[in-house]
């Protein structure tokens, strides 16, 4: 294995719980919209507009003029409650690992860069790709593409690391293998079902630590 490609919230870091709170909050204030935490999860990997768009279309609501106010809400409320703290053992591994490291991850780059220098600042990764970089969120794999071009390492000499289903079906679809750390997450294992063997599913990113590159 010549390079891992990591998602960010909720594999490396435990801010997926405030990312929540954030739009839920912000559906709330903007539209009216009641979320549960499942409905988040399960759209993890997404661009935050296009999560919205999908939101919108789940709840009925019609008025899409108001994506962007929701969108904007959000990253103000998330700004203020942001959790950046690694999960156990990850700074660790990261720091160990000695093959091409990248971070893909479907919110903001200004968000990202903040959690990465806050929890990493001492860490390299050699690509960093954010909603800022691609048209087009998980599903779809042209992040997981664009950050093994910036690493030149082809498809099968690397593996990704998700927490989310959507980010399953990019790499699948991009032909990376792929390993999923669940941490604090509300799904469960049977919402990867068809997308992933369940050897490959492990409960804490940490634990992953034997499998990665050295």
């Amino acid at each position: 294995m010549e390079g891992v490609i990591f998602d960010l919230d909720g594999v490396l870091v435990n801010s997926m719980p405030t990312h929540f709170q954030a739009w839920k909050a912000a559906f709330v204030k903007i539209a009216g919209i009641e979320i549960a935490e499942r409905d988040i999860y399960l759209l993890e990997g997404m661009r935050g507009m296009e999560l919205i768009e999908k939101i919108f279309e789940q709840k009925n609501f019609s008025n899409h003029s108001f994506a962007r106010r929701v969108h904007d809400e959000k990253s103000q409320i998330f700004e203020g409650i942001r959790s950046s703290k690694p999960f156990e053992g990850v700074r660790e591994m990261i720091a160990d690992m000695k093959c091409s490291k990248a971070v893909v991850s479907g919110s903001t780059r200004n968000d990202v860069e903040t959690i990465l220098k806050e929890s990493f600042s001492k860490v390299r990764f050699d690509a960093i790709i954010t909603a800022d970089d691609i048209e087009k969120g998980k599903p779809d794999p042209s992040a997981f593409l664009e950050a093994l071009e910036r690493i030149k390492v082809r498809p099968k000499d690397a593996v990704v690391v998700e927490n989310a289903p959507l980010g399953v079906k990019a790499a699948n679809n991009a032909d990376v293998g792929c390993y999923v750390a669940l941490n604090n997450t509300p799904l469960s294992r049977s919402d990867f079902d068809g997308m992933i063997p369940q050897d490959r599913i492990f409960e804490k990113t940490g634990l992953l630590r034997r499998m990665l590159c050295k």
